[in-house]
């Protein structure tokens, strides 16, 4: 490659796009003093199709990483600087949002009861007496023990679809991001 890796110390923000074929993009914010102006947002991309999977599937933003790689300048002033990744390793997870957090209008799913859910989103939640609620990036998975079905939600509250197979989650979300928007 030429030049030397760097890695870099960062907590992932919120925007994680897919990439062409199995890459990703995501930003992490760096902030290697204590000092705000020493902060920076890098842009990233991973072409490594497992990594891309954890970046989009298994990490939510505010989680610490580690990422290695090669720093892409721009060669003309339209053109993005970004981390090419070679290497990425989670250090440690986001911390809780509570409630509190929640502002703008924004639903948080993991802390409504179904009344909620149903007058802000017109989505029909019935919750059984058993069962866990679990985010899976920025999708909610309801696991109902009763029936043995794993449902998936958005975390725009768009239905995603069920299965009764733990394996299939991932499948049911990446088909779910390959559908044409709609209008």
């Amino acid at each position: 490659m030429g030049a030397d890796a760097i890695a870099l110390d960062g907590f992932l923000d919120e925007e994680k796009v897919p990439g062409h074929g199995s890459t990703a993009r995501f930003r992490i914010v760096v902030s290697p003093t204590d000092e705000r102006a020493d902060e920076m947002v890098m842009p990233c991309t991973v072409t490594d199709p497992a990594m891309a999977a954890a970046v989009l599937y298994d990490l939510v933003p505010g989680d610490m990483l580690r990422v290695t790689g090669y720093v892409r300048a721009p060669r003309t002033p339209d053109e993005p600087m970004w981390l090419d990744v070679t290497t990425l390793e989670f250090l440690r997870e986001a911390p809780a949002q509570s409630p509190e957090g929640v502002g703008d209008g924004e639903l948080d799913f993991l802390t409504a009861d179904a009344g909620d859910i149903y007058q802000r989103t017109g989505i029909s939640v019935h919750v059984a007496d058993c069962g866990l609620f679990e985010r899976h990036g920025t999708y909610l998975l309801w696991h109902d023990g009763d029936v043995a079905v794993t449902s998936v939600w958005a975390h725009t509250g768009a239905w995603v679809g069920e299965t009764d197979d733990a394996d299939r989650i991932g499948d049911l979300i990446a088909d779910y991001e390959r559908r044409p928007a709609d209008g």
